[in-house]
C-alpha cells in the first residue's frame, strides 16, 4: 500500500477555498483528502487544528463530499484518562510538596539554617593551637569556664555574656578562636557565615535564624559561631527607601536580635560573632544585653609572632639555622594566617630543592615571594631597562640608608617579580613600631622617591617604573597633611575621615571643605613632597660614585644582600656632613 504524503493544514484550507478538494474523510486523529488536478487526482492527509474554525461548515459552504469516521468503541477509556488522570497527577504532586516542605521548612529547604555543626568538643581545635592572641584567650576563658561550671557563676547571680563580638583584621584567628572555645569546652559548635542567612527569597533570612537558635537550644549548651557579621548586621536605614532593597537583610537582622534578647540568663547557648568592620553594624547588635563583650583580635606583636611560628613549625622539620626570633623580627604587621602561608612556603621551597628540613634560606625565599611575588628570571629586559632598574633600586637603598625609622636595608634586587616589579629594595624593620614621628615619615617619602630621583640624576630623565612609589607616596603626604594635622599653616584638623581601624586601604575621604583649604591642602602635599624629592637628589649627588660603583655591582650579580650590601650602605653619607 502506497504511503500518503502529509500536507498543512493550511495547505488543506487553501485548497478547498479554491475548489481544488473532491473527498474528504475526517477521523478523529487525522484527515484524508483527495485533489483534484487538470489530469490526475492525488490523495493527501493532514492533522486538524482544533483552534481553527469548524471545519464541516467550511466543506458545506464550498460543496465539498465528507464522510465522518466513528471513533473506536473502547475510545471512551481514553477519554475519561484525558479528562481525570491530569488533576490526579496535580493534586498528588502537591500533596508531596506540602509534605516535603513542612519536613524541611520550606520550598526546597530555603528555610532552613545552613549551619555545620560540630558535635561535642570535636572542633579539633584547642587554645593551645591558637597563639600570639594572649589578652583574646584570656577574655574567652570565662566563657569555657562557665559552659563547664556554669553553677559557679549562677550561684553568685553572676550572668555570663549573652554574646561575644570578636574584631579584628583578616587573618588574626578570630574564627580560630571560636573554635578553640568550643572545643575546649567540649559542647556542640553550629558555625554559620553572615551571607547564608539571606537569599533571593524575601523571609528566608529570619526563617534560618529562627531554625538555627531552635536547633541551638535543642543542644545547650553549646556555642553558635557566625562569622562576617557585619553581611547581616549593618545598621538600619531610616525607613524611607520606597524599593524595600534592604527589607529581607533587615528582616533578618531583626530576627536575630529578637533571639539574642530572648534568650534566659540559664540556657547555656552562647553566641560568638566576627567581623572586621566593627563600625558599620547596628548599634542595637552591639549594645549590651546582646554582644555584652568585645573582644579585639588584633595583629600579634613580635612575642605573638615567635609563638605562633613556633605552633606551626611543630608540624615541619627545621633545619639547624632557622632563627624563629629573628623570622619573628622581620615579619612585623603580618597576621597568623600570613605566618601559616609563610611556613607552609618555606615547606614547599625546601621540598622542590629536595631538602631533608627547612633552611633559614627557604624562609628567607619565601617571604620574598609572599611579599613581593613569584620569581620571573624568564622575563628579560633589554639593557638599557635593565640598567634602569638597577639605577632606580640603589636609588631607593642609598636614600634609605641615611632614613630614621624604617629599618635596614637588606636586600637589592634586580630580578622581576609578580606582575609589575622589575626589581625591589628589602627594607626590613628592627622592632614594632606603633607610632610615626613627622621626620620619620618625610624620610619614608624620600625613601620612595629615591628611584626615581637616582633615574633623573643619572639619565636626565625618568621612568613609568615609579609610578607605584609616587602613588604610595602622595597618599602618605596626603595623609601626614589631612589626617596627622602635620602642617604650620593648617594646623591640627583633620580633613579626611578616616577609614576603619582593621581595613588594609591605604586611601580615606576628604571632609568637605572649602576652595581655598583645598588648594592650600594641595598646595601642602606637594611642598612635602617636592621636598623630601629634593633631599633624595641632593643626598644621591653627594653620593654620586658609590651610586655607580654600586649599580655596577648589582647589574653583574643581580642581587645584593648580606655583609656586602652591609659594607657598601656605611659608606653611605649625608650631604650635611
Amino acid at each position: 500500500m502506497a504511503t500518503i504524503p502529509q500536507q498543512a493544514y493550511g495547505d488543506f484550507l487553501a485548497a478547498v477555498k479554491t475548489n481544488r478538494v473532491k473527498q474528504v474523510t475526517i477521523s478523529p486523529k487525522r484527515i484524508e483528502y483527495t485533489v483534484s488536478n487538470e489530469n490526475s487526482e492525488e490523495t493527501y492527509f493532514t492533522i486538524p487544528d482544533l483552534l481553527a474554525e469548524s471545519l464541516p461548515d467550511l466543506l458545506q459552504a464550498n460543496g465539498v463530499e465528507y464522510t465522518v469516521q466513528s471513533p473506536p468503541s473502547d475510545s471512551w477509556l481514553g477519554t475519561l484518562l484525558a479528562v481525570v488522570l491530569p488533576p490526579l497527577v496535580a493534586v498528588g504532586a502537591g500533596a508531596l510538596l506540602l509534605k516535603y516542605t513542612e519536613g524541611s521548612g520550606g520550598v526546597m529547604g530555603v528555610g532552613k539554617s545552613k549551619a555545620r555543626t560540630y558535635a561535642q568538643g570535636k572542633t579539633g581545635v584547642k587554645f593551645a593551637d591558637v597563639a600570639g592572641v594572649d589578652e583574646a584567650k584570656q577574655e574567652l576563658q570565662e566563657v569555657v569556664d562557665f559552659l563547664k561550671n556554669s553553677d559557679k557563676y549562677t550561684r553568685l547571680g553572676a550572668k555570663i555574656p549573652k554574646g561575644v563580638l570578636l574584631v579584628g583584621p583578616p587573618g588574626t584567628g578570630k574564627t580560630l578562636l571560636a573554635k578553640a572555645v568550643a572545643g575546649e569546652a567540649g559542647v556542640p559548635f553550629f558555625s554559620m557565615s553572615g551571607s547564608e542567612f539571606v537569599e533571593l527569597y524575601v523571609g528566608v533570612g529570619a526563617s534560618r535564624v529562627r531554625d538555627l537558635f531552635d536547633k541551638a537550644k535543642r543542644q545547650a549548651p553549646c556555642i553558635i559561631f557566625i562569622d562576617e557579621l557585619d553581611a547581616i548586621g549593618k545598621s538600619r536605614g531610616n525607613g524611607m527607601n520606597p524599593s524595600g532593597g534592604n527589607d529581607e537583610r533587615e528582616q533578618t537582622l531583626n530576627q536575630l536580635l529578637t533571639e539574642m534578647d530572648g534568650f534566659d540568663g540559664n540556657n547555656g547557648v552562647i553566641l560568638i560573632a566576627a567581623t572586621n568592620r566593627p563600625e558599620v553594624l547596628d548599634p542595637a547588635l552591639r549594645r549590651p544585653g546582646r554582644f555584652d563583650r568585645q573582644v579585639v583580635v588584633d595583629r600579634p606583636d613580635r612575642s605573638g609572632r615567635v609563638e605562633i611560628l613556633t605552633v606551626h613549625a611543630n608540624n615541619v622539620k627545621l633545619g639547624e639555622d632557622v632563627d624563629l626570633e629573628l623570622l619573628a623580627t622581620r615579619t612585623s604587621g603580618l597576621t597568623g594566617a600570613d605566618l601559616a602561608n609563610l611556613v607552609n612556603e618555606a615547606a614547599l621551597m625546601a621540598a622542590r630543592n629536595n631538602r631533608q628540613a627547612i633552611l633559614m634560606a627557604d624562609f628567607d625565599l619565601a617571604f620574598e615571594r609572599v611579599l613581593v611575588g613569584l620569581e620571573k628570571r624568564s622575563r628579560v629586559l633589554n639593557p638599557i631597562e635593565r640598567q634602569t632598574v638597577a639605577y632606580h633600586e640603589v636609588g631607593h637603598a642609598l636614600v634609605g640608608a641615611l632614613m630614621p625609622g624604617r629599618g635596614k636595608v637588606e636586600k637589592i634586587s634586580i630580578v622581576p617579580r609578580g606582575v609589575g616589579a622589575l626589581g625591589y629594595t628589602l627594607q626590613m624593620p628592627d622592632e614594632d613600631r606603633f607610632l610615626m614621628m613627622e621626620d620619620e615619615i618625610r624620610g619614608q617619602i624620600a625613601t620612595l622617591l629615591g628611584g626615581r630621583a637616582a633615574e633623573l640624576l643619572v639619565f636626565g630623565k625618568v621612568s613609568t617604573g615609579a609610578s607605584d612609589d609616587i602613588q604610595k607616596a602622595t597618599i602618605l603626604a596626603e595623609k601626614a597633611i589631612t589626617l596627622y594635622g602635620m602642617s604650620d599653616t593648617l594646623g591640627p584638623i583633620a580633613f579626611a575621615n578616616s577609614q576603619s581601624q582593621f581595613s588594609d586601604g591605604d586611601t580615606n575621604t576628604r571632609r568637605a571643605v572649602s576652595g581655598d583649604v583645598a588648594i592650600e591642602i594641595d598646595r601642602l602635599i606637594k611642598e612635602t613632597i617636592d621636598r623630601a624629592y629634593n633631599m633624595a637628589v641632593a643626598i644621591l649627588k653627594h653620593n654620586r660614585e658609590l651610586l655607580e660603583s654600586t649599580t655596577q655591582i648589582l647589574l653583574d650579580r643581580e642581587i645584593l644582600d648580606g655583609d656586602s650590601l652591609k659594607a657598601i650602605l656605611s659608606q653611605v653619607k649625608s650631604p650635611e656632613g
